[in-house]
């Protein structure tokens, strides 16, 4: 895990809230969150079905207006930003991996299409020599073959190749900030290491963010530096990993702790993480946290 430094803040919200509804019905989704993320960190956003956490990953996009407080990105509000030349100024240096990669893909499109027209936040008269060079330069990065990928469509590849492949999407526009939505939720448990190991090299190469949403603690013990508890749309703890989910200090967060057995620390949180069968328990446990 990466030590903490003085240095400029990558991304930090202030006060950050998003509500639905109004009057007596009103839904605060997400509310009065405040936190930061460094250059080459990762801080996991941990919480059951209905805390906030997604809806805060939309936020962070600009896929979704705030209702109050302010998102900065280095130093700069972009919580007001509007229109797509000032989004994608905003997301050249912003990007996502979601959940479900083969929604998030047109199908109609081949990987080498997909790829290349991601490039368009950064420039849409970019020459076709350079994208094919930046597209190759990516799926290499992710670990797959640009002669045996680039003229595929989606449906043609596997789970755990088809979120690479979204990585790869992100990775092409060079971002210094990545927002991960449950990248690994409908991968098996083999995939979700591969991957999860695939972000913590690209951190280290790269010193990106990243922002890993997830409702599964042994993956955020495994990734992460620091970690966000959200309930009820609140940011009810947050701190170093080791620190907040070995030693638990508000309520929320000790009931989503009783849930996983801590036998021998890291490992036994990744084992027991999910409703791992015993076959994928032990393939998990194999893996120690890198050092970066």
């Amino acid at each position: 895990m990466s030590t903490q430094t003085a240095q400029a803040q990558l991304l930090e919200t202030r006060d950050l809230t998003r509500t639905f509804g109004s009057g007596d019905h009103v839904v605060r989704a997400v509310d009065k969150v405040s936190f930061s993320v460094q250059p080459g960190e990762i801080v996991s956003v941990v919480g059951e079905s209905g805390s906030g956490k997604t809806t805060l990953g939309r936020l962070l996009l600009r896929l979704l207006d705030s209702t109050g407080g302010e998102i900065r990105f280095r130093d700069q509000n972009v919580t007001t930003l509007h229109g797509s030349k000032e989004l994608k100024q905003y997301w050249r240096g912003v990007q996502a991996v979601f959940q479900d990669p083969f929604s998030a893909f047109n199908q109609f499109y081949s990987i080498k299409r997909l790829l290349a027209k991601s490039l368009n936040v950064l420039d849409e008269r970019m020459p076709d020599k350079e994208r094919l060079a930046r597209v190759k330069s990516a799926l290499v990065e992710v670990g797959l073959d640009p002669n045996d990928t680039l003229e595929k469509w989606p449906h043609q590849l596997s789970g755990g190749q088809v979120q690479r492949v979204m990585i790869a999407r992100a990775l092409v526009v060079g971002p210094q900030l990545l927002i991960a939505d449950e990248p690994t939720s409908m991968l098996d448990a083999s995939l979700r290491v591969t991957v999860l190991n695939l972000m913590m090299d690209l951190r280290k190469q790269h010193n990106m963010g990243i922002i890993f949403i997830t409702h599964d603690l042994g993956q955020a013990y495994y990734i992460s530096d620091r970690i966000l508890v959200m309930y009820h749309g609140q940011l009810v703890e947050q701190g170093p990993v080791e620190e907040v989910l070995l030693n638990p200090q508000h309520d929320y967060t000790k009931r989503l702790m009783a849930d996983v057995p801590l036998l021998h620390g890291r490992e036994s949180i990744l084992a027991h993480t999910n409703g791992a069968d015993a076959e994928s328990a032990t393939e998990l446990t194999m893996f120690q946290p890198k050092t970066v």
